[in-house]
């Protein structure tokens, strides 16, 4: 097949959980099938175009600047989103032209399908009724998720605003699509109860298990990981750590459920972990921390902030547990199964491991209070036996059913059924 995939963003640096799901099913579908990719360039980050001819035949790089969320300008979007009935996550991510420039590629490449990647390019995409919607999150779940935890009055208004906006954007071009799929069952359910639609298909998520294996395994979990990850402790020479920590956590600290979730921790759970050991530490993993999470670590030495960083890997295989505290979310956390397939416990709330495949307390251990999730992170830190039993069951969990060959197969057989791409 000839295959026209549209996003609003290159798929490196890859330091967000739907740029892995999309790169991880494009290699694939590269391999099998002929990929035209069009996506808004930031021009401080050439590597996304230079590398696009991994997943991709060619390339379509539309230069645009999606305004810093630190910038004058996002604040202004901000003020702008009080009075458009678009919502703002939607809006800020519009480039002028791009939708005549995909009406004239269509016309000139005749490609077999379409798939549109994400919510932001639903609102330039000329031909949605003949297009694949690959839809990562609900969204407006998310937004109402915002308004239910929102820190006082003001933010709560805005949020609420938002969010019925977006409930109403994304019901109108979820039932204006040829054809949505979601990223679990979960989310395929929720799309057809809020915006009644029907043509809706589920995949899978995947992990790379060879990817995150520790470096001094063999590939049967809990047998070699354990010199990577004691508790506070020294690590293995053959981990190359940058960081030990008992606590990690690991995500884009640049999209609001995350800065919720790690403040939830560090406020209502961590005290309740030092109260009974005071030496705890927790590493933050992610990029382009805010200055309320970057303040964490410089108020207590138990905390670090990373920011951007090459590779996940060393702070996972150099921590205890793996925490997902989120409250607020939609989609799937892919850094579950990548700590899974890293051989490292996880403790998430039920928001967190919404839609995944796991069977807790087998495979992870769920917890939606801060009582609850303390004691999990505190038995799992003081018996190296039970971290251990946890992370097999995980590894050989995720190791059975999550190739990304399989889910980009999945995806394979919903473009070869679903619409074909008008040409006019």
């Amino acid at each position: 097949m000839k295959i026209l995939w549209v996003n609003s963003n290159f798929m490196h640096p890859t330091t967000k959980g739907g740029q892995i799901r999309t790169l991880e099913m494009l290699r694939h579908l590269h391999r099998w099938h002929e990929i035209h990719y069009v996506a808004i360039a930031n021009p401080a980050q050439p590597e996304g175009p230079a590398r696009a001819h991994e997943y991709s035949h060619k390339s379509y790089p539309f230069p645009y600047q999606v305004p810093s969320k630190t910038s004058p300008a996002f604040y202004a979007e901000l003020l702008r989103g009080l009075f458009s009935p678009t919502p703002v996550a939607v809006e800020r991510f519009h480039p002028p032209g791009m939708r005549a420039f995909l009406e004239d590629l269509i016309r000139r490449e005749r490609f077999h399908c379409a798939v549109v990647d994400h919510l932001a390019p639903t609102s330039y995409f000329p031909d949605l009724p003949h297009a694949v919607f690959f839809q990562h999150n609900v969204e407006t779940v998310i937004w109402r998720r915002h308004v239910e935890h929102a820190a006082n009055p003001l933010r709560r208004a805005y949020f609420k605003l938002q969010a019925d906006r977006m409930y109403r954007y994304e019901r109108r071009v979820s039932q204006a699509a040829g054809h949505i799929v979601a990223v679990s069952r979960t989310d395929a359910e929720e799309m057809r109860r809020l915006f009644d639609v029907t043509r809706v298909t589920a995949i899978p998520t995947g992990v790379n298990i060879d990817y995150f294996l520790p470096p001094d395994t063999d590939g049967q979990c809990g047998t070699g990981a354990s010199a990577c990850r004691g508790v506070g402790g020294t690590g293995a020479s053959a981990c190359q750590p940058t960081v030990n920590a008992d606590l990690v956590f690991v995500g884009s600290m640049d999209w609001l459920p995350n800065v919720d979730g790690v403040l939830y921790f560090v406020r209502e759970i961590l005290p309740l972990i030092r109260r009974q050991r005071p030496a705890t530490t927790l590493a933050i993993v992610g990029r382009t921390p805010p200055p309320k999470i970057a303040q964490l670590a410089a108020e207590d030495s138990g905390i670090q902030v990373t920011g951007t960083v090459p590779d996940i890997r060393p702070y996972l295989w150099n921590s205890a547990v793996s925490i997902v505290p989120l409250r607020i979310g939609g989609g799937t956390r892919l850094k579950i199964y990548e700590a899974m397939a890293a051989q490292i416990p996880v403790v998430s709330t039920t928001i967190g491991a919404e839609g995944l495949s796991v069977n807790p307390p087998d495979d992870i251990r769920i917890a939606d209070t801060p009582d609850r999730f303390a004691a999990h992170c505190l038995e799992l830190l003081a018996t190296p036996e039970i971290r251990a039993r946890l992370s097999r069951s995980a590894w050989q969990m995720v190791n059975a059913n999550f190739s990304w060959e399989h889910v980009a197969r999945c995806f394979e057989k919903i473009m070869e059924n679903g619409p074909r791409l008008s040409v006019t």
